[in-house]
């Protein structure tokens, strides 16, 4: 009896934006990614919850060792929050706790946004993705156990109010990484003395992606399928959707190195680089090409300090 093949994928690198659709977890899109561009291997860089909607940037193959610079990044969302309601998931998909009239003004709502701007302290929601002895905080939270948590360090660059309708109102936020745009609301929603949801979110926004290259799933699932209606390799249409892979370290000071110098980097040494900065974490690059290596670390001798490299691997095609 013949086992059955585990599915391996093929090596492909680079890092697709996704526009997320609403009612997916983001590992569920993820999957579907993964298994469009048959890559061996893939990951996403910061969650959004089921509800919410927008760029959710998706990093294969080698990529995925530099996500984390993403999941730091800076964030823009637009908001939409109904006051006079407030659930136990800060969201429309949760159980509605209490429910309270809105008498607020305009100009009580403009000046109650000045408090959560500027560096400010967050609890994060017991619905979050947190980790508490290894578990998310919302499995707890499903479980009816209140875990007691900590007020963490954010910072709010922007808050602008797009509209106030009624018990409706659109905010636009531009924000550091672990904020919870559903805790922003909640806590709007007390200091107005009326509780508030989240109705609508959508992120527009990561570190300094344009909005424009997003890509919906059922754009990409459409040039699969005309790819092999046409008897296309579907990666010839997929591949160059995608960004660079150093487009994720794109913030960080570039040295550039010879190929000579360069093959020490990849057996792991520390180089000298002339013109280095003084300290901290550059994107390293070869040759006039700018062929991007890795991420290295100034160290205490000013030497640039491999920290994460870029392995290829020769392709495992499964189509």
């Amino acid at each position: 009896m013949s086992r059955r093949r585990r599915f391996k994928g093929r090596d492909v690198h680079g890092i697709l934006l996704l526009d997320k659709p609403t009612g997916l977890t983001s590992n569920d899109v993820l999957q579907k990614v993964k298994r469009i561009y048959n890559a061996a291997k893939a990951g996403h860089t910061g969650a959004l919850d089921p509800l919410a909607t927008g760029m959710l940037p998706i990093c294969l193959g080698e990529a995925t060792k530099f996500s984390q610079y993403l999941l730091e990044a800076d964030k823009r969302y637009e908001v939409t929050a109904k006051l006079g309601e407030r659930t136990n998931t800060s969201d429309s998909d949760g159980e509605v706790v209490s429910t309270r009239p809105v008498n607020v003004a305009v100009g009580t709502l403009i000046e109650s946004l000045d408090q959560f701007r500027g560096p400010i302290m967050q609890v994060p929601s017991m619905y979050s993705a947190l980790k508490h002895n290894g578990r998310p905080l919302y499995e707890y939270a499903r479980e009816g156990i209140e875990i007691e948590r900590e007020a963490r360090p954010i910072t709010v660059f922007e808050l602008k109010l797009l509209s106030f309708e009624g018990d409706e109102v659109r905010l636009e936020v531009h924000c550091s990484k672990g904020t919870y745009i559903r805790s922003l609301v909640d806590d709007l929603g007390e200091v107005l003395g009326c509780g508030a949801h989240v109705t609508q979110l959508r992120r527009t926004q990561v570190a300094s992606y344009p909005y424009e290259r997003m890509l919906t799933l059922d754009q990409l699932e459409c040039i699969f399928e005309q790819a092999k209606a046409e008897s296309i390799p579907p990666r010839e249409q997929l591949d160059p959707l995608l960004l660079p892979m150093d487009t994720a370290v794109a913030a960080l000071p570039e040295v550039n190195m010879l190929a000579a110098v360069a093959a020490y980097v990849n057996q792991g040494q520390a180089v000298q680089v002339a013109g280095s900065p003084n300290s901290g974490q550059v994107r390293m690059t070869v040759g006039p090409e700018r062929e991007f290596i890795g991420v290295g670390e100034i160290d205490d001798e000013g030497r640039v300090a491999p920290k994460r490299l870029v392995r290829y691997h020769d392709e495992h095609d499964e189509e």
